[in-house]
Formats: C-alpha cells, sequence, structure tokens
C-alpha cells in the first residue's frame, strides 16, 4: 500500500502535459522569431533558442526537484524570508546596478554566458507564495474579524504598511521607479486576488470591485478625450497615444503607433490559416519586440486565428485544471497558491494579447511559455511546479482517508 501512496503515482497529467505542448511550442516561436534578428547582425541563428532551452531545462529540473518536496518544507518562514531578503536585493541591484536597461526602464541583471534575469519576474510568483503563506496561517482569525484580520493594525498607517503589506509595498515601489508599468500593474491585481482568496467575505470585493471598475472608465475616457496626452512627456505617453489611435497621423503612425500598427499589419497577413511556421513577414525587422511582447501577433501571422486559437485553448486548459486544484483543495496554503499561479496565467494572457491587438494600452508584458525571456519561462514552471507538488498531496491525502474510513468500516 505504501508502494500505491508514493507521490510520483499521484502525477496530475491533465497538467503536466499542456505544459510541456505550450514549452514545445514556446521554443519552436522562439527559434521562428529570433533568426531574422540573429542574422541581421551576424550572430548565430541558434544563439537566442539555446539560450531559451537551457533556461527550459533548469525549469524542468526544477520541477523535478520542487515536486519531490514535502509541502511543510514550501511553507517555511525561514526559507520565505531569505528568498524575500534576496529579491528585494536583486530588485535594487537590477535597478540602480549597472545592468541592462530597454527604453529608458531598468530591470535587468546580465548573466555572463546566460544573458539576464528579471527579478520582477520572480517578484510575481513570490507575492503568491508569500501571501499564501501568511493568509493560510491565520484562516481561524480571519474568519472571525473578516478584512479586518487582513489589514490589521490601530492606526490607518498601521493598517497600510504594516505586517505583510511593507514588503509588498517595498516591491512595487522599486517596480515603480523601474519604471515598469506592465509588472507594476500585475503584480498589485495579484495582491487583491490573494486578498480575496484569504478568505474575507466577498461583499468587501463587490463593492470595491464597483469603484475599480470606475475608475478604469474613467481612465480610458480621458485617454480618448486627451487623445492620449495624459501624461506630457512620460515614457509611458508613447503608447496611450498609440492605444487611442495608432494611424492618426504620419507622425503617430511612424513613432508612438508604429507597434500596434504592425501588431495588426501581423494579424492581417496571418488571416484564419497563417502564412505558414517561419513565414512572417513583420519579425523581419518592421514590428519591434517580435521575440517577446508581441510574439502574439507573429503566432497569429504564422499559424492563422485558428492555430492561435487552438494555443490560447491549450492555455486556457492548463488555467482551469489548475483553478480547480485550488477549488477542491481542503488545505488553504494549497487552494491560494494555486488560484494565484491560476490568476497570474490569466492576467499575463490578458495583458499581453489585449495589448497586441489594442484592447487595453500596450504594458510590455510577455506571453506565458511563449516569449522569448527566460526568467518568465522559469518562475511560470516554478508555478507549474508548486501546483504539481500541491496536487500529488491533495490526492495522496483524499486516497489516504479513504482507505482509513474504509478499514473502519470493514
Amino acid at each position: 500500500m505504501k508502494d500505491g501512496l508514493k507521490k510520483a503515482n499521484f502525477l496530475d497529467y491533465s497538467i503536466l502535459i499542456p505544459y510541456l505542448l505550450m514549452s514545445a511550442i514556446g521554443i519552436i516561436m522562439v527559434f521562428s522569431t529570433t533568426v531574422p534578428s540573429q542574422l541581421s547582425v551576424g550572430g548565430s541563428p541558434y544563439k537566442q533558442v539555446i539560450s531559451q532551452a537551457a533556461f527550459m531545462l533548469l525549469s524542468f529540473v526544477a520541477i523535478s526537484i520542487i515536486y519531490r518536496m514535502k509541502l511543510r518544507a514550501l511553507k517555511s518562514q525561514r526559507i520565505i524570508g531569505v528568498v524575500l531578503f534576496l529579491l528585494i536585493l536583486a530588485m535594487l541591484y537590477s535597478r540602480f546596478g549597472p545592468g541592462t536597461t530597454a527604453n529608458g526602464a531598468h530591470g535587468w541583471i546580465p548573466i555572463p554566458g546566460i544573458g539576464t534575469i528579471q527579478p520582477a519576474e520572480y517578484a510575481k510568483f513570490f507575492i503568491i507564495w508569500y501571501l499564501a503563506s501568511v493568509f493560510s496561517s491565520k484562516q481561524e482569525e480571519i474568519s472571525k474579524n473578516d478584512i479586518n484580520e487582513v489589514f490589521k493594525g490601530r492606526t490607518l498607517a498601521q493598517k497600510l504598511f504594516a505586517g505583510w503589506r511593507l514588503p509588498i509595498i517595498i516591491m512595487l515601489l522599486i517596480e515603480v521607479i523601474m519604471p515598469d508599468l506592465g509588472n507594476t500593474i500585475i503584480m498589485a491585481l495579484l495582491v487583491l486576488i490573494m486578498v480575496g482568496a484569504s478568505g474575507v467575505s466577498w461583499r468587501w470585493f463587490s463593492g470595491y470591485g464597483k469603484v475599480i471598475l470606475t475608475l478604469i472608465i474613467l481612465f480610458l475616457a480621458s485617454l480618448f478625450i486627451t487623445g492620449g496626452n495624459l501624461i506630457p512627456k512620460s515614457y509611458i505617453n508613447a503608447r496611450f497615444i498609440a492605444y487611442v489611435n495608432p494611424f492618426q497621423n504620419m507622425n503617430v503612425l511612424a513613432n508612438q503607433g508604429h507597434q500596434l500598427a504592425n501588431s495588426y499589419y501581423a494579424i492581417a497577413n496571418g488571416g484564419w490559416l497563417g502564412r505558414g511556421l517561419g513565414n512572417s513577414i513583420e519579425k523581419m525587422g518592421f514590428l519591434p519586440f517580435a521575440t517577446t511582447d508581441f510574439i502574439f501577433p507573429i503566432v497569429v501571422e504564422e499559424l492563422g486565428v485558428i492555430g492561435a486559437i487552438l494555443v490560447l485553448g491549450v492555455l486556457f486548459f492548463l488555467v482551469i485544471r489548475i483553478l480547480l486544484v485550488g477549488i477542491r483543495a481542503h488545505n488553504p496554503f494549497n487552494s491560494m497558491i494555486s488560484i494565484g499561479v491560476a490568476s497570474l496565467l490569466l492576467i499575463q494572457v490578458f495583458v499581453n494579447v489585449g495589448g497586441a491587438i489594442g484592447v487595453i494600452p500596450e504594458t510590455g508584458v510577455t506571453f506565458p511559455f511563449l516569449s522569448q525571456g527566460g526568467s518568465s519561462f522559469l518562475v511560470l514552471s516554478l508555478g507549474i511546479a508548486f501546483v504539481l507538488n500541491i496536487s500529488a498531496d491533495e490526492k495522496r491525502r483524499e486516497i489516504t482517508e479513504l482507505t482509513g474510513q474504509y478499514q473502519v468500516l470493514r
């Protein structure tokens, strides 16, 4: 019976297989999109895909290790504290150290022989891990005191900045001064979702949700009223102008609207069936960041709308399976981790695709598993590793309980 309860027997293939499928599609698309840029500078066409493959193999190793770990080790406050300290140091170094910059933004730390790592990517998953640990240990208090337990403090300053809020605020502020609008928004949304999953009454979120939705509508309305010139001389002003109308005049089309316009061209070129794998026109230097932020339009151009829908279908199936693990979990920590990871994947897809098709302003967020970027792939893989461990733990616990009940009845 003990052999039957080994964790290896409870591996959730409904999560693992979609993850591996997305990884395979991702490595193909990274190769397809990076070859032209590498050849244009006289580099090896395999350089970027080899780097991505190295992070992929590292991710597989990390999944194997984390899957075998006991869950109580993943809940260790000492481990979480050490990771928090190192993460904040890395974020500060990426901002103020001699790191890599892109479009005036900081956030990357160069690693010789590997490429760069982006601490903000790791911060997104850490927020899920950290808050799941904090809130799961306060379930009785939250059930009694509701949201007052989550925002505990005698004064308003303590309610906002004390306890678990302080490290979160520090990470958010560092992201703001990078500046990195996309990851700041995602991190803030993850905090809201984790608070909602902590056990507090949803009446708070129905009220706050209306306020947030009203603010979003007012913000978007102000963008269209001002023509996107909401924050003059700001690095994000160009994205707002492009969002309102990238084709409004030749000056905007050649500058602020260049990215979004070429994203539309890529999608139009693809049609229903696509031009064929490797045959994208826009990746030949016309669409900036075709390997990262705008890889989805290249997927549409090469695989067509149908192919892109199938890719999204695989990813959404993965999200639903992870979410179901969270909903069915009996352990609060397990539930909140799973809900957080599913939310992270869903938010990144919405922000990336929404920016690429002009539904929301473009914020420079990568598409999960498809975009070039070792840090992004590794972090999302860590989330998958946690969920696989949790799924196996929940299944094994259920079998153990049923076996005990059967023995008692017999």
